[in-house]
């Protein structure tokens, strides 16, 4: 999958919502960029953009940590760039506040690539599907917009044959809350 394609499909994701129904449906939406962590041959090069959206469709009577726990976010995104490899991924997402500003988040889920399974001169993945992981700290800027530092990980976690470089990410995300 190219980025220009899941760009357009996440852009048509966007405007399927009127803005009083994506405020019940999705939660918050974000577009960011990263660079590729890892060194030598077996990594992707260049700049990395990222497109995502959160979904809360889940509601429980808890408070506190209990609440967080009880109330992950789907979060839905594709990243890619001209010298990397594209993804498409989906997993949970849990939002943690640390202060009325400050948060963090941490989650877990599945991607599908387009990289080099077992040859090629990018990172060797080994399958397709991959596990993905991620972390972020992040600043309210307003009551409507967030800065995230992420860093995600996509690999197959030794449960395919073929080799496993992985993909390591770190970068900067915009978030726009519903």
């Amino acid at each position: 999958m190219n980025v220009q394609l899941s760009a357009a499909i996440v852009a048509l994701a966007l405007f399927t919502f009127s803005p009083a129904r994506a405020g019940d449906l999705i939660a918050e939406v974000r577009v960011g960029a990263s660079d590729v962590l890892g060194s030598g041959d077996s990594r992707d090069r260049g700049l990395v953009g990222t497109a995502e959206l959160y979904i809360a469709p889940l509601h429980s009577s808890k408070d506190g940590l209990a609440k967080v726990l009880l109330e992950p976010r789907i979060q839905i995104g594709v990243s890619g760039g001209t010298a990397a490899t594209d993804q498409a991924y989906a997993g949970l997402n849990w939002h943690l506040p640390v202060t009325d500003r400050f948060f963090v988040e941490a989650g877990a889920g599945g991607t599908v690539h387009n990289g080099d399974l077992d040859s090629g001169s990018g990172p060797l993945l080994g399958c397709r599907l991959l596990f993905r992981e991620h972390a972020a700290l992040g600043v309210r800027l307003s009551d409507d917009v967030n800065l995230t530092a992420t860093i995600d990980h996509s690999s197959h976690a030794g449960l395919c044959d073929g080799p496993n470089d992985g993909l390591t990410h770190a970068g900067l995300a915009i978030g726009f809350k519903f």
